[in-house]
């Protein structure tokens, strides 16, 4: 076996182990994707595209164009509905004004921008009958959401980072799940996986722009971290998880 089927087999093992350990989804699960276009969720797309058919499990496609990156997110749009149509998955975009909806609620773009997402994911879920809505989010994302909890200012519930798997809607017996089967590999696996198969996806710049203080603490502060701790990330992840189950011990008791 040459060295990127090893790796592929190894990144899919993690996704695949973990899903199982926190009942992700099942055999004939009907899936909502949220997909950008960038290479975290193209490589989802992907897992799930070509593991769909063996396990029965119906998908759909959901993009958001925010209209925050001018004609580069009407090309991030086009990109995804492209993706669709070679993977022969049904896609759902919509346009939201992100900038003009953050003015008149008076908010930040980014937290303007996470509520029009997840309300079009949870309206979309509906309407296309998906109790699950999967994110790309990977471990990484997880260790910049705690850093990040911690600098605002956090309790310790904000030390978990993102959950794995969380009621987002319900009414009812009915219910909506986010889930994140990317959580048990990291970004550097990730890419790796988008090279070995030629993957084409989108490159969002503001992810640069670092007066973002989560850009920050991505390009900045954890590289500085890691040069005194290489291990920052993992330790990082396990505190959560040892939280967790503290936590969730604690409500029992």
């Amino acid at each position: 076996m040459d060295g990127r089927k090893s790796l592929t087999l190894k990144i899919l093992d993690k996704i695949n182990s973990n899903s199982r350990k926190y009942s992700l989804f099942k055999n004939g699960d009907s899936i909502l994707l949220a997909i950008s276009g960038g290479p975290d969720s193209i490589m989802m797309l992907d897992f799930f595209a070509k593991h769909s058919k063996k396990r029965n499990i119906n998908l759909c496609i959901c993009h958001i164009n925010h209209q925050i990156r001018g004609s580069n997110s009407d090309k991030d749009e086009a990109f995804v509905k492209k993706l669709g149509r070679k993977y022969d998955i049904e896609t759902i975009s919509k346009k939201i004004d992100i900038p003009l909806l953050a003015k008149k609620k008076k908010i930040s773009v980014e937290h303007a921008a996470r509520l029009a997402r997840y309300d079009f994911l949870i309206q979309t879920a509906k309407k296309k009958n998906c109790p699950i809505i999967a994110t790309a989010h990977h471990s990484d994302d997880n260790v910049e959401t705690v850093l990040l909890n911690l600098i605002r200012g956090t309790n310790p519930k904000g030390l978990l980072g993102i959950p794995i798997k969380r009621p987002l809607w319900e009414k009812g017996r009915k219910k909506i799940y986010a889930i994140r089967p990317l959580m048990a590999i990291d970004r550097g696996e990730i890419l790796a996986y988008i090279k070995i198969h030629k993957l084409s996806s989108r490159k969002d710049k503001t992810n640069e722009d670092e007066k973002h203080t989560r850009n920050w603490i991505r390009k900045t502060l954890l590289p500085l971290i890691e040069k005194k701790q290489p291990q920052f990330r993992q330790h990082m992840i396990e505190m959560s998880v040892k939280l967790d189950k503290e936590i969730r011990k604690g409500k029992k008791d």
